[in-house]
């Protein structure tokens, strides 16, 4: 199991390939605010696997 303090920072696109869907569809939750755990480092959005995977077990990703 990766320690999750020492687990890497993916992208956007790599978020998006991870949860299957498309970026435009990250950025629109971001954009609605619809609590996806993502970082902006510099002008680039990071974020941890399993933070997206917390965000989906707790039904969240499910809110419209």
């Amino acid at each position: 199991m990766t320690d999750i303090k020492n687990e890497k920072w993916v992208s956007l696109e790599e978020a998006a390939e991870y949860l299957s869907v498309k970026p435009v569809t990250i950025r629109d939750w971001i954009k609605k605010g619809k609590g996806i755990p993502a970082r902006k480092i510099g002008r680039k959005w990071a974020f941890k696997c399993s933070e997206l995977d917390a965000w989906v077990k707790s039904g969240k990703s499910a809110i419209k």
